[in-house]
C-alpha cells in the first residue's frame, strides 16, 4: 500500500539463509529503503537479522554484475558483453574440451546459493543432468554430507531428516551447533532467540557442547567444553549409557539393536574424559536426562559435520533420539509435513554413497558428487579423465574448500573456465566468461528444501518485488540456454526425441512447476491461495506418528547398524587422545557474514572488526605472544598472518578463525574501503582429512602459532 507518493510497502522474503524470514520492504522507486520482518509470518514470527536488513543493498551493490562479462586472459582485463555472444562462447568453450577430452574432462561446481533459488533447484540438476560430466562437486561435502549420508543409509533418503521440534521440546541437547547465529541449519528455526526463551519459559532447558562459547553457549543452561573432534566419543558414551541403564528402546520398525549395542560397548565415558575433557560423570548425567525428559532432542550441526568422524556423530545423534524413543514424537525429532514434499515425489533422488569414486585418491562418490577435496588434484594431475574445464553455479570454492591457495592456482591452468555468479569473486576471476543472474529480489521464491527442514509447517510462495532489468537472464533461464547450446555442440549429438524432452524441461519456468507440484501435494496450499496469503500459509506443528510409513528404505525398516558408519568405527577407537600443547583450529561464524559473500556491504561490515585469531590467554603466554599481535598459523598446506585476540570464550589448546574471509587476492576488489579482509581459514584446512562420507574435516586441524 502506499504510504506516501513513491513510496510503498510490499511483502518479501530473506532466502540468503536457511531461516527464510519473512520481510516487509520499504520500496522507493527501484530501491529498498528500508526492511522489517514481517510479524505475519507463521514461520519467521517478524523475526529479522544483519542480514535480512541488507537485503535491499545486494540488489543495489554496485559490485554486482548485470550484463556478460568476458575475461581477456592475456590482459586480465574485464569487457561486457551481449548475451548471444556469452551463451555462445561458453557452448564453445566446453564442448571443445569435452569434445576433445571426453566427458570426464569437465568439472561442475555447485555453490551454497543454489539451494536458496527457486530457478536453481528447479533448472539446475536438468543442467547437471545434460552435461553428463561424473566430475561434478558441490558446498555440500564441505558443511552438511554426513546428515545427508545417514538420512540415505538409516532412513532411505538423503534429505529425510530428522528436525528438533524445538516449540515443543524440553530438552535440547546441541552438539557443535550454533542457532543464535545461524538461525538454524538443516533446522530452519527462525526467531531463535525467543523461542529459546519460551523452551526455558516452560521449564525446558538447553545443554550445549562446543570448544568455543559461542552465541549460543553463552546463552544456555548449561555449556560444556570439549576438544574439537572428539564429539564421537562423547556421544558414543551417551548411547552406550542408555544401554548400561536399560533405558534404551527402539520402536519396533527399527533393526540393529544388538549390533549397536555390540558397537558401542568400548566406548566408555572414562575413555570420552580422555580424549574430550568432559568430565565422566556430566557425560552420564546428561544422558540420563536425555533420556528421562518429557520430549527431550539432540541436535547437531556444522561441528559435528565438519572432522574426520562426521558420520559417526550424526549416527550417534540419531540413536540419542531413536533410543531414547524421541524419534517422531512430539517435543523430539520429527518430520516436517511439506506442501511440495521433495522426498515423497522423488524431485530429489534418495541418494547413494561408493557407486564410482574419483580418478586420483580413489574416493567415493555421494548422490552422484564427488568430495570437493578432491577437486584441486583432479585438475592437476595429468592423464586420462584430468579436468581441464570447470562450470561453477555460484560460490567461491578458492575461500570455501581445503587447501583454497592451492585450488586458486589450479584453476589459473584450466583450458577454459565459465561461471554463473554476480560477483568476479576469488574463484570467478579465473573464468573466461561469467554470466550473471538475477538476484533475490527480483525473481518468484519457494523454499523447496527449507520448507521440509522446518521447525513448523508452512508454505510460502513470494512473487518477485522488482521486475528482472530490461535484458538480464534468470538463473534458470541461463541454465536453460547452456544445456541446449552445449548439448547440441557435443559429439555424438543426443538423439532428437533427447533434445526435444530436455527442451521441454527446460523451458517450463519455475512458477508453473511450483503450481503444478502444489496441485498435488494435496495441503491446500494451492499457488492461488499462496498469491492472497504472502505472508504465508500456517499447516501446523510437527506431526508425530509418521513413521514407519515415510520411511523411504525397500522394507519400511529403520537401519540403526549401517555397515559403513560401523566399519569406521575401529578408526576412531584407534585415534590418540590430543598431546597436552597441541593447538587445534576451529572455524565460526558471524549472523553478519554470508558464508564467503557480503564483505563488500558496508551495513554489514561496520563496527568491530570480526576477523581475529581468537586463542586463549593462557595458550598465548605460553609461547610469549601477546594479545593484538600479529601471527603466523600454520598448519600442514599452509601459513597465514593474522591478528590474534586473546579471549577465555575458546578452550585452552583451540584457536579459531572465521569461515568465509580472506578476500582481495590479486587484486580482487575489497568492496568497503576500511574493512579488514582477515585471512582465508582453509588457506589451512587440509584436503587430506575427510570423513568416511568424503566431507572435509575442516574442523580440529592441527596447527602452530607463533
Amino acid at each position: 500500500m502506499a504510504e506516501q507518493r513513491g513510496v510503498e510497502q510490499r511483502v518479501g522474503v530473506c532466502n540468503l539463509c536457511e531461516a527464510m524470514c519473512g520481510l516487509v520492504l520499504t520500496i522507493e522507486g527501484d530501491r529498498v529503503t528500508g526492511a522489517r520482518g514481517n510479524p505475519e509470518d507463521p514461520l519467521s514470527r517478524g523475526h529479522i537479522c544483519p542480514k535480512g536488513v541488507a537485503i535491499g543493498d545486494v540488489h543495489a551493490d554496485p559490485d554486482r554484475l548485470r550484463r556478460p562479462v568476458r575475461r581477456d586472459r592475456a590482459t586480465g582485463e574485464w569487457t561486457e558483453i551481449e548475451w548471444d555472444e556469452a551463451f555462445d562462447l561458453v557452448a564453445d568453450g566446453l564442448a571443445r574440451v569435452m569434445n576433445e577430452h571426453g566427458r570426464h574432462a569437465l568439472g561442475m561446481y555447485l555453490g551454497n546459493p543454489n539451494v536458496h533459488s527457486l530457478g536453481s533447484m528447479t533448472h539446475g540438476p536438468a543442467l547437471v543432468k545434460a552435461l553428463r560430466t561424473p566430475n561434478t562437486f558441490s558446498a555440500t561435502s564441505v558443511d552438511q554430507l554426513p546428515h545427508q549420508l545417514l538420512g540415505h543409509l538409516m532412513f532411505g533418503h538423503q534429505l529425510l531428516l530428522p528436525v528438533p521440534d524445538i516449540d515443543r521440546t524440553s530438552y535440547f541437547l546441541v552438539f557443535g551447533g550454533n542457532p543464535m547465529a545461524s538461525n538454524g541449519s538443516l533446522m530452519t528455526v527462525p526467531d531463535f532467540p525467543t523461542r529459546l526463551r519460551e523452551l526455558k519459559a516452560r521449564g525446558g532447558r538447553m545443554v550445549v557442547f562446543d570448544p568455543r562459547r559461542t552465541e549460543t553457549a553463552k546463552v544456555a543452561s548449561e555449556h560444556h567444553f570439549l576438544r574439537p573432534g572428539s564429539d564421537p566419543w562423547v556421544l558414543l558414551a551417551m548411547v552406550r549409557q542408555l544401554f548400561e541403564d536399560g533405558t534404551a528402546a527402539a520402536p519396533s520398525y527399527a533393526v540393529g539393536v544388538d549390533a549397536v549395542r555390540e558397537a558401542v560397548a568400548s566406548f566408555t565415558p572414562e575413555r570420552a574424559e580422555q580424549h574430550s575433557g568432559v568430565p565422566a560423570g556430566e557425560i552420564v548425567r546428561i544422558a540420563r536426562e536425555l533420556a528421562a525428559a518429557d520430549g527431550g532432542v539432540a541436535y547437531g550441526r556444522v561441528g559435528v559435520s565438519t572432522h574426520e568422524f562426521g558420520s559417526v556423530c550424526q549416527w550417534a545423534i540419531n540413536l540419542l533420539n531413536v533410543l531414547t524413543g524421541n524419534l517422531d514424537r512430539e517435543g523430539g525429532a520429527m518430520f516436517t509435513s511439506p506442501a511440495i514434499d521433495v522426498v515423497g515425489t522423488g524431485l530429489v533422488g534418495r541418494g547413494g554413497h561408493g557407486r564410482r569414486h574419483s580418478r586420483v585418491r580413489g574416493l567415493p562418490e555421494t548422490a552422484n558428487e564427488l568430495p570437493v577435496a578432491a577437486l584441486r588434484e583432479e585438475i592437476e594431475t595429468p592423464g586420462e579423465g584430468q579436468i581441464r574445464a570447470m562450470l561453477t553455479l555460484s560460490g567461491n570454492p578458492v575461500l570455501s574448500t581445503p587447501d583454497g591457495a592451492r585450488l586458486d592456482r589450479a584453476l589459473a591452468g584450466l583450458e577454459f573456465m565459465a561461471a554463473v555468479d554476480i560477483y568476479i569473486n576469488e574463484t570467478t576471476r579465473h573464468a573466461d566468461v561469467i554470466l550473471p543472474p538475477t538476484t533475490a529480489l527480483e525473481r518468484d521464491h519457494y523454499d523447496l528444501v527449507f520448507h521440509l527442514l522446518a521447525v513448523r509447517n508452512t508454505a510460502r510462495f513470494t512473487p518477485a518485488v522488482f521486475p528482472k532489468e530490461r535484458g538480464a537472464r534468470h538463473d534458470w533461464q541461463i541454465y536453460r540456454e547452456l544445456a541446449l547450446r552445449v548439448t547440441d555442440r557435443l559429439r555424438p549429438r543426443a538423439r532428437l526425441v533427447d533434445r526435444l524432452k530436455l527442451r521441454a524441461r527446460m523451458s517450463l519456468s519455475p512458477t508453473r512447476l511450483i503450481q503444478v507440484l502444489l496441485a498435488r501435494g494435496g495441503s491446500g496450499a494451492t499457488l492461488t491461495r499462496l498469491r492472497k496469503s504472502p505472508e504465508g500459509v500456517d499447516l501446523g506443528p510437527l506431526r508425530p506418528g509418521q513413521l514407519p510409513d515415510r520411511l523411504r528404505t525397500r522394507d519400511k525398516s529403520l537401519d540403526l547398524a549401517p555397515a559403513l558408519v560401523l566399519e569406521d568405527l575401529p578408526r576412531l577407537d584407534a585415534a590418540a587422545a590430543p598431546a597436552d600443547d597441541e593447538l587445534l583450529l576451529i572455524g565460526r561464524r558471524h549472523q553478519r557474514d554470508c558464508n564467503s559473500w557480503m564483505h563488500n556491504t558496508e551495513r554489514l561490515t561496520k563496527g568491530r572488526p570480526r576477523h581475529q585469531l581468537l586463542m586463549h590467554p593462557d595458550d598465548l603466554a605460553a609461547r610469549g605472544l601477546a594479545d593484538g599481535a600479529t601471527v603466523k598459523v600454520t598448519s600442514r598446506v599452509g601459513t597465514v598472518e593474522v591478528d590474534v585476540q586473546a579471549t577465555e570464550d575458546v578452550m585452552p589448546g583451540v584457536v579459531s578463525l572465521p569461515h568465509g574471509y580472506g578476500h582481495g587476492r590479486d587484486g580482487v576488489r575489497l568492496g568497503v574501503a576500511d574493512q579488514v579482509p582477515g585471512v582465508s581459514i582453509n588457506d589451512l584446512t587440509d584436503p587430506e582429512r575427510l570423513d568416511v562420507s568424503g566431507n572435509a574435516a575442516l574442523s580440529g586441524v592441527p596447527v602452530t602459532v607463533a
